[in-house]
Formats: structure tokens, C-alpha cells, sequence
């Protein structure tokens, strides 16, 4: 057990570098087709989730807007069958 832990912590202490493939530029690496066509398909993807939620929530905020109009009418049609015709209260 002892020779295991050494092993590894060894493995992990190791700060030796790799050294580079001579035929490999940095500077010259690029994401290519693949990578922008993938980028576009993540945009628009992004912009149809943003366009749905938008949506959405403007959706629900018009029903809680016409729920609190339904109930505002239906108090003063309470209140207006309490109190009677010409604010006289019925007996």
C-alpha cells in the first residue's frame, strides 16, 4: 500500500514537459469548417431559446393580467349586488 502511495504521488510530482511535435505551429491551428459550423448551430440554437422563453413569458404575464381584471370586475359586481341600485343597501 505504501509503495502505491509513493508511485503516486511521484506520478503526480513529475513537472518534466512534454516536448512539442517539431511539425506542429500554434499559430496556425484553427477550429476549421466543423468548428464554425458547430458555433452557428449552438447561436441559433440559443437565439430560437431566448425568442421561445420571451414568449413565454409574456404569455403568462398577459393571463395573470387579465386574471386580476376578471377578478376586479366580478368584486365590483359583488359589491355592487350588496350594496344595491343607487348605493342603498337591500334588507
Amino acid at each position: 500500500m505504501m509503495l502505491l502511495t509513493v508511485t503516486a504521488l511521484n506520478w503526480l510530482a513529475d513537472d518534466s514537459t512534454p516536448t512539442p511535435d517539431p511539425t506542429f505551429n500554434p499559430d496556425t491551428v484553427t477550429p476549421g469548417t466543423i468548428g464554425f459550423v458547430i458555433t452557428l448551430l449552438v447561436a441559433i440554437a440559443a437565439v430560437v431559446l431566448i425568442i421561445d422563453m420571451v414568449r413565454r413569458i409574456r404569455r403568462v404575464n398577459l393571463r395573470a393580467q387579465a386574471k386580476e381584471k376578471i377578478d376586479a370586475e366580478e368584486a365590483a359586481a359583488a359589491a355592487a349586488a350588496i350594496s344595491g341600485p343607487k348605493g342603498k343597501k337591500n334588507r
